[in-house]
């Protein structure tokens, strides 16, 4: 007889959150752009690490920028 838990199973559906509204709006190949250039910027900081987020939204800016300007 299995029994589930369901402590556990609340847990595991916290953890299958979909991802924030912000990034919905994105295609594939922008949210690759995304991620490379907050890599570069967590790279630029020396990787310090905890401020992903942070990297994030500035790499979202610049590239939303850059869009931008080729649209222009």
């Amino acid at each position: 007889m299995n029994s589930i838990n369901p402590d556990a199973q609340h847990v595991e559906e916290r953890n299958r959150s979909p991802e924030p509204e912000s990034m919905q709006k994105y295609s594939d190949e922008v949210r690759e752009r995304i991620a490379k250039k907050a890599y570069e910027l967590y790279e630029q900081r020396g990787r310090q690490a905890e401020r992903d987020l942070e990297d994030w939204l500035k790499a979202e800016e610049l590239v939303r920028k850059e869009m931008n300007k080729t649209r222009g």
